[in-house]
């Protein structure tokens, strides 16, 4: 079955029209479900301007419903999708803000480096927002499937997201299939590290101020990734300086 809103049986006229291209200024013939259209005279690819996209930014059938969609989109999918999952998550933890503090601090380290890494945003902050949901001995995974249900992922992304989840809390985490999952997990795994000297040199941690000398060993030895170490020595030089003003 088909969106109505998309289905041509329920189309008014006007359903087939006209829009300028922006790179020429030349017409180009748009229907009413297409998503984007290519100009014929210069080959400049672009969105409908008339469609309205505001169910596809979270719905999970968006594809199915009107096929590829544009870059746009997918960007607004991306943020739409990280804020819903943000706040299923602060839902999930209530007034536990501890943990929500230390959840955003884990997905904002995290995204910083996914962001330079260019890796899969999604499935990245969604592992980041929830990995506490799978710590200490909880390695059910029905907390996180059902906040990822509540945001609208499918089940491929939650699939993922749990993949991660898991590899975290084992003490012997199994490899990834291919690289692509091996990068994710990196990331969201180094994000956690950062956060944990963030919070550690700032006193929220509960456990006490680790030592510069067993944090700069945490940089060199216990992060994957070169802008994991990069970003988390950046934040103990800032930290030394303002111990020293």
């Amino acid at each position: 079955m088909k969106c109505p809103g998309q289905d041509s049986r329920y189309w008014k006229p006007g359903a087939i029209f006209e829009a300028t291209c922006p790179k020429c200024d030349k017409p180009v013939e748009f229907f009413k479900d297409d998503p984007t259209r290519r100009c014929g005279s210069c080959g400049h690819k672009f969105v409908n301007p008339n469609m309205d996209f505001g169910c596809a930014a979270y719905c999970r059938f968006a594809e199915q419903c009107i096929g590829e969609l544009p870059p746009e989109l997918l960007a607004e999918r991306q943020e739409l999708m990280k804020d819903r999952i943000a706040v299923e998550m602060k839902k999930h933890y209530r007034s536990d803000f501890k943990k929500i503090g230390h959840a955003t601090r884990v997905a904002r380290h995290a995204e910083k480096i996914a962001a330079e890494a260019g890796c899969d945003l999604p499935i990245i902050l969604g592992a980041a927002y929830l990995h506490g949901t799978m710590e200490n001995g909880a390695n059910d995974a029905a907390d996180a499937r059902n906040i990822m249900e509540k945001a609208g992922a499918n089940e491929k992304m939650t699939d993922e997201v749990v993949a991660i989840l898991s590899r975290l809390g084992a003490d012997s985490p199994d490899e990834p299939a291919d690289s692509r999952e091996v990068l994710n997990y990196q990331v969201v795994h180094d994000g956690k590290r950062i956060a944990e000297i963030e919070e550690s040199m700032t006193g929220k941690s509960g456990t006490g101020q680790i030592e510069p000398e067993r944090i700069q060993d945490m940089i060199q030895n216990r992060l994957f990734t070169d802008i994991a170490r990069q970003r988390a020595q950046q934040i103990l030089s800032e930290g030394q300086k303002g111990e020293q003003i």
